[in-house]
């Protein structure tokens, strides 16, 4: 079996990266272990063509077109040239990509087309507040058209995008996003019963402000508690920054505790688990999320961890039984959680155990790996259009 994922954001050193690229490399990596064969072709970081095995993965990126106005269009017609000129040579089964990815390639009769769900356009416009951008939206519907079969990534992204676009009737199977256990384990460090931890994009879905406004409730309670906020930050469309907006509006209403929240930018994948070892409690309270990977991460390192009641969020954790689940939308909710968690770390500790064993079972990448594979052997002979 040959697949090929699309993505421009497969992890390069040196550049920054999103999860759907992590995604891909902990997926492809494992598939290769399975003796699968895959090829990711992506646009370059750079502007140059490259080429590269990394861990039996076969890496191609393509320079991105410069020409203003049709750069999408150069792009996909050397992403399907690409793919065409790799099936000659070594036919592929399957074309894998995120929503919009099929919307202007050319179909290859032999080749399944399958979309997996990480949260397209249309997903998320609710959860940012705003409306729908027709050429995204445009791109989106079409892609969706051209897709041979749909894998959502949790229950909660596969009825919610039906909701605003159609499946055509095509299959659609739910296979939760894995985690890299190796990676993600129990580690043995001094814990600082002040450390409370954020990791992600720092930006308004992920529920960043309502972190913050949370900090001064906790703060009564516990004098000690410091706020650490790992990630990159995220730009408004006139390229102001998040970050900035939240020190200029947000900390100044903290007044001394503002010198507790501290913004540690982005750091690389391999160490994020050192900064989840060391924390009391690991919050994520997003206002809108398809799976979420950062909260069954570090629950894999049996760390407290405090996760959004909505949207996917219940069928990542169990209320107090491996985890907490907050209101994301609501700054004395999450002060709450967090000082449940902190006033209580014997409990924690026992809940955290609990999810550790929770997330292995549901996320472990061997258990995860099996059921992809186990999608496209059915699909390929037993699924018909």
């Amino acid at each position: 079996m040959h697949i090929c994922f699309l993505t421009n954001e497969y992890p390069k050193a040196g550049f920054p990266h999103g999860g759907l690229g992590s995604f891909v490399k902990t997926m492809a990596e494992a598939l290769v272990d399975k003796e699968i064969q895959v090829t990711v072709v992506g646009l370059n970081y750079v502007l140059s063509d490259e080429a590269e095995i990394i861990n039996g993965v076969n890496i191609i990126r393509i320079r991105k077109s410069k020409v203003k106005g049709l750069a999408w269009y150069f792009n996909s017609k050397n992403i399907a040239k690409t793919i065409a000129a790799i099936h000659k040579k070594n036919r592929i089964d399957f074309v894998e990509g995120a929503e919009l990815s099929f919307a202007f390639l050319p179909k290859i009769k032999e080749i399944k087309y399958v979309i997996r769900l990480h949260g397209g356009h249309h997903f998320f416009a609710e959860g940012e507040n705003r409306g729908i951008n027709w050429w995204k939206g445009f791109q989106e519907k079409r892609s969706f058209k051209k897709a041979d079969a749909f894998i959502a990534v949790s229950n909660y992204v596969k009825s919610h995008t039906a909701t605003y676009l159609s499946y055509h009737n095509k299959p659609v199977e739910v296979i939760f996003n894995p985690i890299n256990g190796q990676l993600f384990q129990p580690q043995d460090v001094t814990i600082d019963v002040n450390n409370i931890t954020f990791a992600g994009t720092i930006c308004e879905k992920k529920g960043v402000r309502q972190l913050i406004q949370a900090f001064p409730l906790v703060k009564e309670k516990f004098p000690n508690a410091i706020l650490n906020l790992y990630g990159r930050d995220w730009l408004f469309l006139d390229g102001s920054s998040y970050i900035k907006m939240l020190q200029e509006t947000e900390l100044p209403k903290l007044g001394a505790f503002a010198k507790d929240v501290i913004f540690h930018g982005a750091v690389s994948f391999a160490e994020i688990p050192n900064a989840y070892a060391k924390a009391a409690v690991c919050v994520f309270p997003s206002h809108m999320e398809t799976l979420g990977l950062v909260a069954p991460e570090a629950m894999a390192m049996e760390k407290p961890v405090i996760f959004t009641k909505l949207g996917p969020g219940p069928e990542v954790v169990v209320e107090d039984e491996t985890g907490w689940l907050c209101n994301p939308h609501n700054p004395e909710d999450i002060a709450d959680k967090i000082i449940q968690v902190l006033s209580n770390p014997h409990k924690a500790f026992e809940i955290a155990k609990k999810g550790r064993l929770s997330v292995l079972q549901q996320f472990e990448i061997k258990t995860i790996v099996l059921k992809n594979i186990e999608f496209y052997d059915t699909f390929i002979h037993g699924y018909s259009n």
